[in-house]
């Protein structure tokens, strides 16, 4: 499980960061690829990058600012030309389906692949045996979503080690004693798959918030996640200045993190103003709360172990 970040701005495309756009590579758990949000040019930025457009399986948008959806219409078509045949789903707030509806039809894209789109409300919106997806709504001045990504967690290893101190050699009862199964060995002996299965593997959380004022709802997604990406638009001396137009300080994002218990923060979404080296105070400014933070750039990578 890694973070790649294909864009880190805010509002519009400076010379160091493109607009809004989050990659989650989920290539060893499911061989495919999650976008978050897609701002103008994410297909340029994925071209910098070992991402696969036709291994892309969902986007979820936040919400329908242009810098985070206007990147949609081109990367849909150029899956298509790139051999994208398998179904992508994208995930968002009311309107997004009469957007890409309208902007595919005027400019008679053609996919070749299906195409699925669900508008969103708060709630789990996927779920399957290895992932849980839950947004909630955030404060913005339109509506602007959080996602919560919960891996299930993974069943315990098979204790070979003790199976062979017993004297029990590989071979087929392996594969039923992994799955919890009884089993009869050749003497007679029964034994109980689940006696030979280590402890579960817990499942990481990652959190990865719209545009947004701090509020309640951001704690909550993050609640003890392993990963919390986290809007960070104004440096902390401008806090008046966020709360008007519907943003966070680095300090706030600093501060849901250090309430929610997270494992690390990182600082997305950053204002134009700040270039070169005043990208550092916001970062500096968070740690004052919570240590564990980083500024995001560009094509940055983060992984997420267990």
């Amino acid at each position: 499980m890694e973070i790649v970040f294909l864009g880190t701005g805010a509002g519009i495309p400076a010379k160091e960061r493109n607009v809004t756009s989050i990659a989650l590579q989920l290539l060893e758990e499911r061989g495919a690829t999650w976008l978050f949000d897609c701002g103008e040019a994410t297909q340029h930025q994925i071209l910098h990058t070992s991402i696969k457009p036709r291994r892309i399986e969902k986007i979820f948008i936040t919400h329908l600012h242009g810098d985070h959806i206007f990147g949609l219409p081109g990367l849909l078509g150029s899956r298509s030309f790139q051999g994208g045949e398998s179904t992508l789903t994208i995930y968002g707030p009311k309107g997004i389906k009469d957007f890409i509806s309208i902007s595919l039809k005027v400019s008679s894209t053609h996919l070749r692949y299906p195409l699925q789109i669900e508008e969103v409300e708060e709630g789990i919106v996927f779920e399957d045996s290895q992932f849980i997806v839950e947004t909630k709504l955030l404060e913005h001045g339109i509506p602007s979503y959080g996602y919560r990504i919960v891996e299930k967690d993974l069943p315990g290893a098979l204790q070979v080690e003790k199976l062979l101190a017993e004297g029990i050699p590989p071979g087929p009862l392996y594969a039923k004693l992994k799955l919890g199964e009884e089993v009869i060995l050749p003497g007679g002996k029964k034994i109980v798959g689940k006696d030979y299965i280590g402890p579960s593997q817990k499942g990481r959380v990652v959190t990865i918030l719209g545009d947004t004022r701090i509020c309640e709802n951001s704690r909550v997604l993050a609640d003890e996640a392993d990963l919390l990406i986290h809007e960070a638009t104004f440096n902390y001396n401008e806090s008046k200045l966020a709360f008007e137009y519907y943003h966070s300080t680095s300090l706030q994002a600093a501060e849901v993190a250090k309430d929610a218990n997270v494992k690390k923060l990182l600082l997305t979404h950053i204002s134009s103003r700040y270039q070169g080296e005043d990208c550092f105070s916001l970062v500096e400014n968070a740690r004052t709360i919570f240590t564990e933070t980083e500024i995001a750039s560009d094509f940055n990578t983060y992984s997420i172990t267990r």
